[in-house]
């Protein structure tokens, strides 16, 4: 299951970490090629925008970490967004690229890309607000709400096990050349497919980061105790809350229609890239992802996925903060260090950063690097990448959005981190 706008409506001041006032990035006089001026209601932040002096040199415009993106552009090899907030201000905004190549849209804040894997914790959110509600316990077994599955699991995996990457579960894998027509095909597809999972290690036991039954199934219980579509109630419960307008779950004919949505151009065998929600027919080369097609999925598969702005990421990183999303308890529940992450090679979850430790949490993973925590959720899917981190201590967020392959994200992911961090 790795997987995927009316400006200012509703969107209220958040507090946390000052506010998000995002108030532009651009470095004054020529932009570089391919990136999105500097709107006229835009305070332009050529340096420190908070006065602070706390704006690491590699942060800047014109620092490292803007010039290696710009270079990947220059060179074809990134296509998206980037975005360096700091206590509610812009640091650094950039757009290259283009959303959809067919219409001439460029990229741009207001776009909105598929999130893939980095919209998971968007269901431990809603879990934990749930909990909170006192609708579940974490301690309940996936039998408390659901019906269907092995008495192995329904007796004895929780929760909290599912969130933590601890089921001990495993799941045959996805049919990714099914084109699936219907939100109600997903999710019943989805359904099915989470109750053939399998006990193959005791719960408790640290397996694959967050196999594709341990998302499936907390996305079931959402809407077991909710009463609604797991999609629903986190636009409702997450999105709308946040103030988050440029984001949701959308579906295929949106994706292929609406302006605002980046489309994900794929690498085929012979190296050429295509449109892939345009060409459905076409799947990735790529060893990891043989065959796939996001654009196949008509619909993100409950738990997984979803579209955002760069924007709208900060948006959700401050709301994460200032009890917008979760009282504070919840809050810190939801990022505590559950166990420690061992490198395995490839992985975003253990290998964002050279970290002095990491831990998994519920649904993404933490560390400490260079003195500070870092919360980071990456994911991609053929033509996609998508990142988010926020760092408690600093107040920064950043925020990595890509449409085309290229770029190595997980370089780019460490690139950020350390140009905050000013880890070397």
């Amino acid at each position: 299951m790795v997987s995927e706008f009316a400006e200012g409506v509703g969107r209220r001041r958040l507090l946390g970490w000052g506010g998000l006032a995002v108030v532009g990035a651009a470095t004054a006089g020529m932009q570089p090629a391919g990136v999105r001026p500097a709107r006229a209601d835009e305070e332009r932040a050529d340096g420190d925008p908070t006065g602070s002096g706390e704006i690491p040199p590699d942060t800047r415009p014109g620092g490292a970490y803007d010039r290696y993106v710009a270079e990947l552009a220059a060179d074809g090899r990134f296509s998206g967004v980037v975005l360096l907030s700091h206590r509610g201000r812009t640091v650094l905004s950039r757009s290259y690229g283009m959303a959809d190549e067919a219409r001439g849209i460029r990229n741009g804040e207001d776009v909105a890309f598929s999130l893939s894997s980095a919209g998971k914790p968007f269901g431990a959110v809603a879990i934990l607000q749930l909990a909170q509600q006192g609708g579940l316990k974490l301690t309940d077994t996936v039998g408390t709400h659901l019906t269907g599955f092995g008495k192995e699991i329904a007796e004895q995996v929780t929760i909290h096990h599912m969130l933590s990457g601890t089921s001990g579960m495993n799941t045959p894998d996805e049919d990714v050349q099914h084109v699936f027509q219907s939100r109600e095909e997903v999710r019943e597809y989805y359904a099915k497919w989470a109750r053939q999972s399998k006990l193959v290690a005791a719960p408790g036991t640290p397996t694959t980061w967050h196999s594709g039954a341990e998302v499936a199934i907390t996305a079931l219980i959402v809407e077991a105790v909710a009463g609604t579509t797991y999609w629903d109630h986190v636009q409702k419960n997450v999105f709308d809350r946040c103030g988050m307008s440029g984001s949701g779950f959308f579906a295929r004919p949106q994706w292929l229609t609406d302006q605002h949505i980046a489309h994900p151009y794929m690498t085929l065998a012979d190296g050429s890239q295509v449109d892939a929600v345009r060409n459905l027919d076409k799947g990735s080369p790529h060893p990891y992802e043989f065959g796939k097609n996001p654009g196949r999925s008509f619909i993100d598969a409950p738990g997984d996925g979803g579209f955002a702005t760069a924007p709208d990421l900060v948006r959700f990183a401050h709301a994460l903060n200032d009890g917008t999303l979760l009282q504070r308890p919840y809050a810190d529940l939801l990022t505590a260090p559950k166990f420690p992450l061992v490198p395995q090679g490839g992985g975003f979850a253990e290998e964002t950063v050279a970290a002095d430790a990491s831990f998994a949490a519920y649904m993404l993973p933490v560390s400490i690097t260079n003195g500070q925590w870092v919360w980071n959720r990456a994911g991609a899917n053929p033509g996609v990448g998508a990142s988010w981190t926020i760092f408690p201590n600093t107040g920064w967020v950043g925020v990595i959005l890509a449409n085309r392959d290229g770029a190595d994200l997980q370089d780019l992911v460490m690139r950020q981190i350390r140009a905050v961090t000013g880890r070397r």
